[in-house]
């Protein structure tokens, strides 16, 4: 009888295997710090292939060393597939991540300052440069990426300081990326440029902090497009437009005009008339002995104290305008007060509780959606007041002379003088008189809210 026919043993593949052995010595490599995560990134997204092509030429060498021996080649196997479809999948993603301007994406969707170094590593610089500048020449300073600060200088120079930041994948391209972007400084009909020039080496990323001391005569116009401005004791006009990044500014003898495009604004001690526009978190502005004007889009706080002329604000919901502040006003999203301001006094808002506290002058205020509280100091002066769904109060000086006209609707009145009469009539309520024997108009409406006029103290 003869025997069964023995089935020849199926060989193991050793591809699996090697494919592991590889990616673990590449990953101990990078754990032991002899290459850089950043290094083996890049090193994976453009050599990824050749892990398949060891694996097939693995898989070739074994199917004809089977055939030889008279044995079954292996296959792939399930747990083949699966490590395949990892290799593939990891290698596609890091191809396509390669290929993308990190940098560039994370201006455009303003992410933090250190972007996206995942191909690269980070180098420091530090440079000076020194400039003689022309009699009554002006500064412009041009940075795309870093922080600039202007400092008085006493000699007729400018000087400049430069640190800076380089992402490359070693030593040598840092070197050669630094040398591309240092600084240029050209003189122009008495206008002194400095360029950061941190886009001369293309889409990699450099970053220059400038620190730059000149005259304090000079006036200033700085363009950044990344990063925070400060400017310290200038007695020319500053100019400042700046796409992402905080703004400051004391001991200003000129005038002041900035334009941001996201970021907050703080300045203090300005002599001439300062004007902000743009889109701004929080603002700070105290010690203007000019005009303000303020027109933009503002989503954080805004803090104003002492200033001597004018102040006008403009938004898509706030419109508002006084000729004098000696105290302080602050507006929130749904709250603004304020304290020692003259009028004339002009607000247009919606939803806001207001607070006004010894206002001297005309005032006039239009608003819904919040309260209206009124407190005239010394002779009260023309009060009109329209508001909608909130109550209004007004605390008038007990000896005080005006005549009042308010009415309201859905709401109740009530009044610490006497000679002022209160009519109902269904659903609306209405209050006149004079006191002192007249004065200053007084004219209140309002709907849905109530009346309070009360004597002061």
């Amino acid at each position: 009888m003869s025997s069964p026919a023995t089935v020849p043993r199926r060989r193991r593949s050793l591809a699996g295997p090697v494919i592991l052995i590889v990616l673990g010595v590449i990953f101990l490599l990078g754990n032991m710090g002899l290459l850089t995560w950043a290094v083996l990134a890049g090193w994976f997204a453009h050599w990824w292939p050749v892990l398949i092509i060891l694996w097939g030429v693995i898989k070739l060498v074994e199917h004809y060393q089977a055939q030889r021996e008279g044995q079954r080649p292996s296959g792939i196997g399930v747990g083949g597939v699966f490590l395949l479809i990892l290799v593939v999948g990891c290698g596609l993603a890091a191809s396509s991540a390669s290929r993308v301007n990190w940098h560039a994406l994370g201006e455009q969707i303003d992410l933090g300052d250190s972007d996206f170094p995942a191909f690269g590593n980070s180098f420091t610089y530090s440079h000076q440069e020194t400039q003689k500048f022309p009699a009554g020449g002006s500064l412009h300073v041009v940075c795309d990426r870093g922080s600039v600060v202007i400092n008085p200088a006493n000699e007729n120079t400018v000087r400049v300081e430069v640190n800076k930041k380089v992402v490359a994948d070693n030593q040598a391209q840092a070197d050669k990326f630094d040398s591309q972007t240092q600084p240029i400084i050209t003189v122009a009909d008495n206008v002194v440029t400095i360029n950061a020039n941190t886009s001369g080496a293309g889409e990699h990323f450099v970053a220059a902090d400038l620190t730059i001391y000149a005259p304090r005569q000079a006036a200033l116009d700085v363009a950044s497009k990344r990063g925070d401005v400060s400017v310290h004791g200038r007695d020319g006009e500053v100019k400042i437009s700046n796409s992402k990044g905080d703004v400051e500014l004391d001991n200003v003898a000129g005038q002041v005009q900035a334009i941001l495009r996201k970021g907050s604004f703080t300045a203090s001690h300005v002599q001439g008339d300062l004007s902000l526009d743009g889109r701004l978190d929080d603002t700070n502005i105290s010690d203007v002995s000019g005009s303000v004007t303020l027109t933009g889009d503002y989503f954080g706080d805004l803090n104003l104290a002492k200033i001597t002329r004018t102040v006008a604000f403009k938004s898509s919901r706030t419109d508002m305008e006084f000729s004098k502040l000696e105290g302080d006003l602050s507006m929130e999203s749904g709250d603004l007060r304020a304290r020692a301001l003259t009028g004339p006094f002009r607000l247009n808002t919606r939803s806001k509780d207001i607070h006004l506290e010894e206002v001297s002058g005309p005032v006039k205020i239009e608003n819904s959606n919040g309260v209206v509280e009124l407190h005239p100091s010394g002779a009260v002066g023309a009060i009109q007041i329209d508001n909608q769904k909130g109550d209004v109060d007004l605390v008038l000086p007990a000896k005080a002379s005006f005549q009042v006209s308010a009415q309201t609707r859905r709401g109740d009145i009530q009044s610490d003088f006497s000679e002022l009469r209160v009519d109902s009539e269904g659903e609306n309520h209405s209050v006149n008189g004079a006191i002192g024997g007249g004065g200053a108009q007084l004219q209140v409406n309002n709907q849905y809210g109530d009346i309070s006029i009360r004597k002061a103290g």
